[in-house]
């Protein structure tokens, strides 16, 4: 059987973005996040997606995923597509949701996925729209820590439950100066790669 043609590597996460177009914001995020909490759920059962984070803002989102079946493409481009025509629906328009398609970036080190995993939790932080990272709504964080429902099946997180306490003091901590706009950089790579790891 011939193999499957990829333009990722399915052993490894990525971290997956998106933006509204124009970036505006989206009119209704609480419906929003139920669209998002449908379509992830059905990305597990379908397609075997391993979802670790995911962030809804009010105009993007961020996930970090797994795709051990090779079809990120298929995938994404359902999720895409599907979120897009019931957002759009739900808010009375005709446009698109999207500016674009989704980035991705692949986080090939255990290193690597912490930086993506701790911008992508303090992304309400850096906005203003909460004071601590488990305040905010609309993340799989406030779920993972029994603060309100998780319908979204994310798998084990090995870096929260070891030590919730310490983890959260981490996650919450401002990085150093600089340092948000390096893993910004390496965020928008293929690849990610910080040009200085600190």
């Amino acid at each position: 059987m011939p193999r499957k043609v990829t333009n990722h590597d399915p052993t490894i996460p990525y971290h997956i973005s998106a933006r509204s177009i124009n970036r505006e914001w989206f009119l209704d995020i609480d419906n929003v996040w139920v669209v998002m909490e449908d379509y992830l759920y059905f990305l597990v059962h379908a397609f075997s997606v391993e979802i670790h984070a995911f962030i809804l803002m009010n105009n993007h989102f961020h996930l970090i995923a797994r795709f051990p079946e090779n079809n990120m493409s298929q995938a994404m481009q359902y999720f895409m597509r599907e979120t897009s025509r019931k957002i759009s629906k739900a808010a009375n328009r005709i446009n698109q949701t999207y500016g674009s398609r989704y980035f991705k970036c692949g986080l090939q080190t255990y290193h690597y996925y912490l930086h993506a995993y701790k911008y992508i939790y303090r992304n309400s932080i850096e906005v203003k729209l909460s004071f601590q990272v488990q305040d905010y709504k609309y993340s799989t964080l406030r779920g993972l820590l029994g603060l309100m429902p998780l319908y979204i099946p994310v798998i084990d997180d090995e870096i929260l439950f070891p030590d919730v306490e310490e983890t959260l003091r981490w996650l919450n901590q401002q990085p150093k100066e600089g340092h948000k706009v390096n893993v910004e950089k390496a965020l928008q790579q293929p690849l990610f790669k910080l040009t200085r790891d600190r």
